[in-house]
């Protein structure tokens, strides 16, 4: 072939490069383009940007994915499936069931972690029988969005306004659970008209898979452990504990995890709370003047869509004093677009399911703007 055509063919086929990795991972190359953004236009230095990241959340990260990994390559998901789909009939029986599961989970698990257990499970109950997966894991994600918000345990802007608030965790349940309820029955409503009472097809579930118990065993040990050095800040150790030893017994359930999604994680941190620090980001907050739970509760609202609701969660207790109102705000604002909540990617990430991006807006906006309308109307009544 001439030169002239070659270079002519790796012209053409640039931008369909170009468009496919936008396509495959469009929330890595936003923040790419918006990370060029802020160096060009206000610039850090370099050595301060590791600061912007909550290492603690990525070494959490990193392990659970280990630990769901070495659980996967156990076969034990496959087994609780198969146990699952004999004990429910129908498809819309099984989504109300793992909407249940992964809301109450996220109570006392946080959503992040609950995500872990149940997304994997969903993933093997498809292996067994056809589903919409996509949908089940979208309705899944909303699911521990709105089920962290019962307590201080089960989100990190939840742990953060508790400690806040100076308020008993008994007082904190109480003033969340108006919000939880709504959510919820908003959720289950959701759920039987989205998911349709068909019997679930069994033909791809022919035997059991073997169960590999020694490694099933202590990968769920390990969880349990992990989970709760996780809690009392000791990540790292446990991180470091994990991944040895599975690098020395089991090295695969250390290779095969999903590395992108924590350098996702890392730029996320360092663009979000890039944008956060910029000053007229804070004079245009100063200005808004929340000096009332409506303006305190629809400032979290709406600035979780933009910088995620941890972060709006930690900029805006600086301006008020009302924290149930901005406990509703950023709770709310855990729908909407993905990047309101982390869970949400962590579960787009975890289904690994091409073009959900698009429906997973077609029910998390809706769903942001009637949890918003209601909980408008819970500000101002209580």
């Amino acid at each position: 072939m001439p030169l002239a055509d070659e270079a002519q063919i790796l012209r053409t086929s640039w931008p369909r490069r170009l468009l496919s990795v936008v396509a495959k991972e469009p929330v890595l190359v936003l923040l790419l383009v918006a990370f060029a953004l802020l160096q060009v236009f206000h610039r850090t230095s370099w050595a301060s940007l590791p600061r912007l990241v909550d290492w603690q959340t990525v070494l959490t990260l990193a392990g659970l994915l280990i630990l769901t990994k070495a659980l996967e390559l156990s076969g034990s998901l496959s087994w609780l499936s198969h146990r699952v789909v004999h004990h429910i009939h129908s498809e819309r029986a099984l989504a109300a069931l793992l909407v249940t599961l992964a809301a109450a989970l996220s109570t006392i698990l946080t959503n992040d972690v609950a995500l872990f257990v149940v997304v994997p499970l969903v993933l093997s109950l498809n292996k067994l029988t056809p589903l919409p997966l996509k949908r089940l894991v979208i309705f899944v994600a909303l699911a521990v969005n709105a089920g962290s918000i019962l307590t201080p345990l089960g989100n990190p802007q939840n742990l953060f306004l508790w400690q806040v608030s100076g308020v008993s965790f008994g007082r904190f349940v109480l003033a969340l659970a108006p919000l939880c309820a709504v959510s919820m029955a908003m959720l289950y409503v959701l759920t039987m008209a989205s998911f349709k009472a068909r019997p679930l097809d069994l033909s791809r579930d022919t035997a059991v898979q073997p169960v590999d118990r020694a490694f099933a065993g202590v990968a769920a040990f390990l969880f349990a452990a992990f989970v709760l050095l996780a809690d009392s800040h000791h990540a790292g150790i446990g991180l470091i504990g994990v991944a040895c030893g599975f690098l020395i017994w089991r090295r695969d359930a250390v290779l095969k995890i999903d590395w992108l999604l924590l350098l996702i994680f890392v730029l996320m941190f360092i663009v979000l709370r890039s944008v956060a620090a910029l000053p007229w980001v804070h004079e245009t907050i100063g200005r808004a003047g929340l000096d009332t739970p409506l303006r305190a509760y629809a400032a979290g609202m709406l600035l979780s869509q933009g910088i995620s609701n941890v972060p709006a969660a930690i900029m805006l207790a600086e301006f008020t004093k009302n924290w149930r109102a901005l406990a509703f705000g950023v709770s709310v604002g855990g729908f909407g677009v993905a990047i309101g909540s982390l869970a949400n990617l962590i579960a787009v990430r975890l289904a690994k399911q091409r073009g959900m991006w698009l429906q997973f807006h077609c029910f998390s906006i809706p769903f942001w703007v009637v949890a918003g309308a209601l909980g408008t109307w819970f500000v101002s009544h209580f």
